[in-house]
């Protein structure tokens, strides 16, 4: 069959409000030209992040009417302790409040200043918790992931050839880790293959470098490899995400991604020593290590949703209704990061708003065109969130300049879809009426939360 339906009932529903567009024209104004600052009431379409965003099952709300309160050593802990374990392979099972925490934890003592974490792409608080321990963060990834419609498998690899000269150049001791990032999410959502985490991890423990995953979407990373890479057909997402994690010496994860949970986190370790002092620090910053920041009830939700993530009708809904969005997008002509990812469609906004200087953002120019337009709500992953300033204050850009739509789990129907593509389509049919924009505020770090934008030239669609 050709249409795309939901493996799951709706059983429950949440009403979203519409607005004109002189309404959001305002309200865009009032939040200083940054979706981060519009209130999720003034949104009809809110892809901003498919974190902690996801609809939970009943099964998940069943299990958090039974979660093990208690404060140590309560019984949602210890199912969420042996399904991770399970899934992972890995020793030591430290919960987190999110992904962000276990980041911050675990480089607290494995990164330092003058180290560096090499990853196929670190995201933005993954670089931010790196890179306030005094680390470089280096991205190495292929060829093909930087160029936007360029088609390949496995366009998250991490460059095992650059990998290597790295390491010939700076020396192993000076490598706090390699971090695998899957899917790799600032570079399109694109998948990691079996073949490329096996020769990483190879590399690594013959230089003896910690080797970890970023565990965010390790299920739609699965599905990935058991579509595309040859000899993996027959197994299932279960079977490989284990053989992937059993390549590492530890993963961090948000569960608010994979696990279709709307907070929680975790740091898997199989290293003894490491383990404790990250469980020391762990009662410091987040809890005791049976709950690490969460209720028990979360541990439930959890648990039960790193079960249902790695089924392989869910998965391949999941997949294919992203596909749908960009096969949408890309017969209307509109450029965006092919393949589509697991869990977001990537505009390409350089290409799509090519008249706009990248030095005035572009990709700041398409999340408002997007809002204004149609209500829909995306995030700039592009020279706002990770470019730099040279010595004499010009902007180093990012490498891409692209627009996520990512898009919640189980949240949006086909229609909702239908919907999103319109709306695009318009702002592409009016593209060139489109201005840049220049920074008014902005913090030292991770400042697309809470940057301040205005138009470099007013026009009459951004008039207050």
């Amino acid at each position: 069959m050709k249409t795309i339906i939901e493996p799951f009932r709706i059983k429950s529903v949440e009403p979203i409000r519409l607005t004109t567009r002189q309404q959001r024209q305002q309200l865009l104004a009032d939040a200083h030209y940054n979706p981060f600052s519009l209130q999720a009431d003034h949104v009809l379409i809110d892809l901003l992040t498919d974190s902690g965003t996801s609809a939970m099952s009943s099964r998940q709300w069943a299990g958090m009417m039974i979660g093990d309160e208690s404060y140590a050593g309560g019984s949602s802990f210890l199912r969420f302790e042996q399904t991770v374990r399970e899934l992972t392979g890995m020793t030591h099972i430290l919960p987190t409040h999110q992904g962000r925490a276990a980041e911050r934890i675990l480089f607290r003592f494995l990164s330092a200043p003058g180290k560096v974490v090499i990853s196929n792409t670190l995201f933005d608080t993954t670089r931010a918790n790196a890179e306030s321990s005094g680390a470089e963060g280096l991205d190495l990834l292929i060829p093909e992931g930087k160029q936007p419609a360029v088609h390949h498998p496995f366009k998250g690899n991490l460059d095992v050839t650059a990998l290597s000269e790295v390491i010939r150049e700076r020396g192993a001791e000076a490598i706090a880790l390699v971090m695998l990032t899957i899917t790799n999410n600032s570079g399109g959502g694109q998948p990691v293959s079996m073949e490329n985490a096996r020769q990483v991890s190879a590399m690594c423990r013959q230089h003896q470098i910690p080797f970890f995953i970023d565990a965010c979407r390790f299920a739609e990373n699965a599905m990935f490899i058991q579509q595309r890479e040859p000899g993996y057909a027959d197994k299932s997402p279960t079977q490989i995400a284990r053989e992937m994690f059993r390549l590492a010496d530890g993963a961090t994860m948000s569960a608010k991604k994979d696990a279709f949970a709307n907070i929680g986190g975790f740091l898997a370790l199989n290293d003894d020593g490491l383990a404790q002092r990250c469980r020391e620090e762990l009662i410091i910053t987040e809890g005791f290590p049976t709950y690490g920041g969460l209720a028990g009830r979360d541990l439930e939700a959890i648990a039960t949703g790193l079960e249902e993530v790695l089924d392989a009708d869910y998965l391949h809904y999941r997949l294919r209704s992203v596909a749908y969005l960009g096969e949408k997008l890309s017969a209307a002509g509109i450029p965006l990061v092919m393949p589509t990812g697991g869990h977001a469609v990537y505009l390409d906004a350089r290409a799509f708003l090519a008249h706009i200087p990248v030095e005035q953002y572009p990709g700041q120019a398409l999340v408002c065109a997007l809002y204004e337009t149609g209500g829909i709500r995306a995030c700039e992953i592009g020279s706002v969130m990770f470019g730099k300033y040279d010595a004499a204050g010009q902007l180093i850009p990012a490498p891409l300049d692209l627009v996520r739509l990512a898009i919640p789990r189980r949240v949006y129907t086909q229609s909702h879809i239908d919907y999103v593509a319109e709306v695009i389509e318009e702002v592409y049919t009016n593209r060139e009426a489109l201005f840049g924009f220049e920074i008014t505020h902005e913090t030292p770090m991770l400042r697309h939360f809470t940057a301040q934008f205005k138009p470099v030239l007013l026009q009459e669609s951004f008039a207050a």
